[in-house]
C-alpha cells in the first residue's frame, strides 16, 4: 500500500541518515543489507555507507521478491544480476548474502556458492558461532544473524517498545560476554532504517550501544565479512566441526 511504502521511504529519506550519524558518533562499522533497487532509488545513502567503509551485503533486487518462489534458473539469473550491479557500483564483489525476507529456496546455498559468495546469513539464525554449510560447490560459511534481536519482528510484530528492545540488546550482550570467557561468540543486531531511525527509538539504541562500547576492550566490533574472513583463517581444529547439509 502507499502507506506501507511511505513508511519504508522514511528510512531512505531520514532514518538511514540518522543512523549513519549515530554510527559516526560512536565510531561503529555497519553491515548494510541492501536490495539493489536502493542503488537506483537512494544512491546517495548507499554512497554514504560506501564512503564510511561499511560492508554492502547482497539482498536481492527487492524485498517484494521471494527466492523460495523462483525456478532455479530465474534465481541464478537474479543472483548474478544483483552481484554484477553491486560489484560495478561498489568496486568490490559482495562477499555475503541474506535472501529477501529471509526466504531462501532449496537451491539458494548452491547458487550462492556457485556465484562465489564467501558466506550466507540465511542459515545463521540457528547458532551464535559461524559454521559450514554443504553445497554442490563445496562448503559455504554461515555467519550468525538474529531473529530475536531483529527490530522488525521485535518492535513491529511483537510490539516491544524501543526501551524494551534496547534492554533486550543489553541483556543479550551481557550474557554472551559472560559466556565468551569459555568460547568465542557472535552477537549480531539487525535494525531497519524506518524503525530504529525514528527519533524516539534511536535514543534507546544509542543507550544500548554505549553500554556495549564500555566493554570495548573485551569485544571486537566488526563486520560480517571480517568474521567470515577470520573464521576461514583459523586452523581446522578450532573451527566448528558440525557441517549442515543444504537441502536438495
Amino acid at each position: 500500500s502507499q502507506r506501507s511504502w511511505l513508511w519504508r521511504e522514511y528510512g531512505n529519506r531520514v532514518g538511514g541518515w540518522r543512523l549513519i550519524d549515530l554510527f559516526d558518533e560512536l565510531k561503529l562499522p555497519a553491515g548494510v543489507i541492501a536490495n539493489t533497487e536502493n542503488y537506483e532509488h537512494c544512491p546517495e545513502l548507499i554512497a554514504a555507507h560506501r564512503k564510511r567503509g561499511d560492508e554492502l551485503i547482497g539482498h536481492g533486487k527487492s524485498n517484494a521478491e521471494r527466492q523460495i518462489e523462483m525456478p532455479q534458473e530465474e534465481e541464478r539469473r537474479m543472483i548474478r544480476e544483483v552481484t554484477e550491479t553491486m560489484t560495478k557500483a561498489d568496486g568490490v564483489k559482495p562477499e555475503g548474502w541474506l535472501s529477501p525476507y529471509l526466504t531462501p529456496s532449496l537451491n539458494t546455498t548452491n547458487l550462492l556458492a556457485e556465484a562465489g559468495y564467501s558466506y550466507v546469513l540465511d542459515w545463521g539464525i540457528c547458532d551464535e558461532q559461524p559454521f559450514w554449510v554443504g553445497s554442490t560447490q563445496g562448503p559455504l560459511l554461515a555467519v550468525p544473524y538474529p531473529i530475536e534481536l531483529n527490530d522488525q519482528p521485535a518492535v513491529v510484530y511483537r510490539r516491544h517498545t524501543a526501551a524494551e528492545y534496547a534492554d533486550m540488546l543489553v541483556d543479550n550482550f551481557d550474557e554472551l560476554l559472560r559466556k565468551s570467557a569459555d568460547m568465542p561468540l557472535v552477537f549480531a543486531i539487525s535494525i531497519h532504517t524506518f524503525i530504529m531511525g525514528q527519533p524516539f527509538r534511536i535514543v534507546h539504541l544509542r543507550r544500548a550501544l554505549r553500554h556495549m562500547l564500555r566493554r570495548k576492550g573485551k569485544v571486537w566490533f566488526t563486520l560480517p565479512r571480517q568474521i567470515a574472513r577470520h573464521y576461514r583463517s583459523l586452523p581446522d581444529r578450532v573451527q566448528l566441526k558440525q557441517t549442515a547439509a543444504a537441502p536438495s
